[in-house]
C-alpha cells in the first residue's frame, strides 16, 4: 500500500492550508478555479488512477463546478456521502492583514503583533497557541480537508463501504452548488448501484453562547426563508403631502410588526429558532427628486425547524394586516385632521394574486415579458429581480394600489432533522463516547444554527408546502429553482460532525487545532467503520 498523504496531524494541516490558500470568495474567479484545483488534488490519489471515471466536475452554474468523488467498494452498495462546500466570505475586514487572510500560518503569526486590538476572547486563544486563524480555516475547508483524509484512507485500506465526497460552491449566498448537486446524487445512486445510508457534513461546531467551550454534534440543520413585501402608496410633491402617501410610511407598519415578532418563532427539541429580523428596509427611488417614494421593499428573515413555505405565508399574511389595519387607521385619522381625504386604503395581496390579476388585464404575453426583461439584467440579484418584477406588475396595476404585495425571495433553505432516526441515535452515541476517550465532551443540538447544505437532502415537505413558494417567488423557475423531488428522494438521515472554531465570517475566524487535527480524523474514521459490519456484503 502507498504511504498515505493526508493521514497524520502535520499532513493534515498542511492540506488545510494548501485549501485555504486557493482563494475561493463566493462570486470571485477563485471560486470558478478552486474545483479544478481540487479535482487534480484528488487525481494524485492511486485510487483516482485507476478509477477516473469516478471523480468528476458538475456545473453548478455561473463557470462554478462541484466536485463529486466516490470510492466505492466493490461488495458494498451502502453508503455515505461527505459533503462540505468550499466557498468561502469575503476578506475586507482583514484590512491591512487581508493579503495574509488566505495564509494560516502567516496570519496566526502576524497576529501577534496587534494582538492587543483583538477582542478579549480572541487574544487569550491566539495566546494560547491553540488556534489557527484565517478565512476558510474553520468554515469551512477543513471539513473538506477531513473529508479528503477519509476517502483517501478508506480506498487505500479498501474499507468495505462507499463513500461520495460532495464539495459545492455558493453555499454562503444561494447554495446552487448543492441545489445543482441534488439531482446528480440521484443519477449517481442510479449509475452505480448505491444506497445512500448517511449525509455526513462536516460543518464545524458553533458556540451556543459567548465563552462556550462545548463541541457538538447536530442531528439536524435548521431553515430559513425570506417572506418580503413591495409596499405601493401614490407619488406626489413633497409640497403637497397629503396628496400622496409615501411607501416608506407602509411599510414601516410592516418591519414594526415582523421585527422580533414571537409569532414566527418555533421550538422543538427543547430549542428555540431565533426571532425574525429586517434584513433589508429600502424605497426604490434611483435619484434624488422632491417626488415622494411610493415604492419600498422590505426583506425579512424568518427560521424554521417543522413549518412550511405555505404556513410561513400564512403568519405573514397575518401579520402584515395588523400592520395594514394600524397603517389605515392612522393615516384616516391624520386625514381627519387635516381635512383632506384618503388616497385610499392600503390593501394585501400575495404576488399569486398579483400575477393572476395582472394576466386577466394586460394578458399571459405580456406578463411574461414584464418577468422575461427583468429576469435577463445581469447587474441584478435575485432579490432585486423579485421586487422589480412585483414593481413591474404594479405599475401595470396602479388600480390595485395603494397596496402590499406579500412574496418570497431567495434564497431558501428547509429545515431538516433525523433526530429519531435509529442510526442517527447509534452514530451520536458512538460520537459522544469516542469523544471521552479522547478527553473531550461532545453533545448533541437538534438543528445546526449556521444554515447548510443538508438542507437540500432528505425533504420530507409536502408539494403543498412547497407550492405556496413556487406561486410567490418571482424568479422561480427562471434564475431560482429548488430541487424538491429530488430533495424527497435523497431521504437517507443526515448528521453533522466537524471539528471546533470560533467567530465565522469574522476576522478573527479561527479553528482549534486538535479538535481538527488529532480529534475529528479519528472520530470521523470510527463513525465511518461503525457502518460497515451492517452495510458492506461479502464480496
Amino acid at each position: 500500500m502507498n504511504e498515505l498523504q493526508w493521514n497524520t496531524p502535520a499532513s493534515l494541516r498542511r492540506l488545510l492550508t494548501e485549501l485555504v490558500s486557493w482563494d475561493s470568495r463566493t462570486l470571485t474567479e477563485g471560486e470558478c478555479t478552486f474545483p479544478l484545483k481540487l479535482a487534480d488534488k484528488l487525481r494524485t490519489l492511486t485510487y483516482f488512477q485507476e478509477h477516473p471515471e469516478q471523480l468528476k466536475l458538475h456545473d453548478a452554474g455561473s463557470g462554478r463546478n462541484s466536485v463529486l468523488a466516490l470510492y466505492k467498494h466493490p461488495g458494498a452498495r451502502d453508503t455515505i456521502v461527505l459533503i462540505s462546500h468550499f466557498d468561502t466570505v469575503w476578506t475586507e475586514e482583514y484590512g491591512a492583514l487581508e493579503p495574509l487572510a488566505t495564509q494560516p500560518e502567516e496570519l496566526t503569526a502576524a497576529l501577534y503583533a496587534i494582538a492587543h486590538e483583538l477582542p478579549e476572547d480572541a487574544r487569550q486563544d491566539l495566546l494560547s497557541g491553540d488556534y489557527l486563524f484565517g478565512r476558510g480555516t474553520m468554515d469551512m475547508k477543513m471539513g473538506l480537508a477531513l473529508h479528503m483524509a477519509l476517502i483517501e484512507k478508506a480506498s487505500a485500506e479498501q474499507w468495505p463501504v462507499n463513500l461520495l465526497l460532495l464539495t459545492v460552491p455558493d453555499e454562503e449566498v444561494n447554495s446552487a452548488g448543492m441545489r445543482t448537486a441534488a439531482e446528480e446524487l440521484v443519477r449517481m445512486r442510479s449509475d452505480f448501484d448505491l444506497d445512500y445510508k448517511l449525509f455526513l457534513n462536516s460543518e464545524p461546531t458553533f458556540s451556543q453562547e459567548p465563552g462556550d467551550p462545548k463541541e457538538y454534534v447536530y442531528s439536524g440543520t435548521i431553515g430559513k426563508i425570506m417572506p418580503a413585501a413591495l409596499c405601493y402608496g401614490k407619488e406626489t410633491h413633497v409640497g403637497e403631502p397629503l396628496k400622496g402617501l409615501t411607501a416608506t410610511y407602509i411599510s414601516s407598519f410592516l418591519t414594526g410588526e415582523m421585527e422580533f415578532n414571537p409569532l414566527f418563532r418555533e421550538t422543538s427539541y427543547g430549542e428555540s429558532a431565533p426571532l425574525p429580523v429586517s434584513l433589508q428596509v429600502k424605497d426604490l427611488k434611483t435619484a434624488y427628486s422632491t417626488q415622494t417614494p411610493y415604492r419600498a421593499a422590505s426583506l425579512f428573515n424568518v427560521f424554521l425547524m417543522d413549518r412550511s413555505a405555505s404556513e410561513i405565508m400564512d403568519l405573514f399574511e397575518e401579520a402584515a394586516a395588523r400592520a395594514m389595519a394600524s397603517c389605515n387607521e392612522r393615516y384616516q385619522a391624520i386625514c381627519r385632521r387635516e381635512g383632506t381625504e384618503p388616497v385610499g386604503e392600503v390593501r394585501i395581496l400575495r404576488y399569486e394574486e398579483l400575477v393572476s390579476y395582472a394576466t386577466s388585464k394586460i394578458g399571459t404575453a405580456a406578463v411574461d415579458t414584464v418577468i422575461a426583461n427583468t429576469v435577463s439584467d445581469p447587474a441584478l440579484d435575485d432579490r432585486e429581480k423579485c421586487f422589480k418584477i412585483t414593481d413591474a406588475l404594479l405599475i401595470e396595476c396602479q388600480e390595485l394600489t395603494p397596496a402590499a404585495v406579500l412574496l418570497f425571495a431567495p434564497p431558501f433553505y428547509p429545515a431538516v432533522n433525523t433526530s429519531e432516526d435509529p442510526l442517527v441515535i447509534r452514530s451520536i452515541e458512538l460520537m459522544k463516547h469516542t469523544a471521552r476517550s479522547l478527553g473531550t465532551e461532545v453533545d448533541q443540538i437538534h438543528f445546526f444554527n449556521g444554515i447548510c447544505d443538508l438542507s437540500y437532502v432528505h425533504y420530507t415537505g409536502s408539494r403543498e408546502g412547497w407550492t405556496a413558494y413556487e406561486q410567490n417567488t418571482p424568479v422561480w423557475g427562471r434564475t431560482y429553482s429548488i430541487p424538491f423531488d429530488a430533495m424527497t428522494a435523497l431521504d437517507a438521515p443526515v448528521l453533522n460532525v466537524g471539528p471546533f472554531g470560533k467567530d465565522a465570517h469574522q476576522r478573527t475566524e479561527r479553528l482549534h487545532i486538535e479538535s481538527a487535527f488529532v480529534r475529528l480524523p479519528h472520530m470521523l474514521e470510527t463513525l465511518v467503520k461503525s457502518l460497515r459490519p451492517t452495510t458492506a456484503e461479502t464480496p
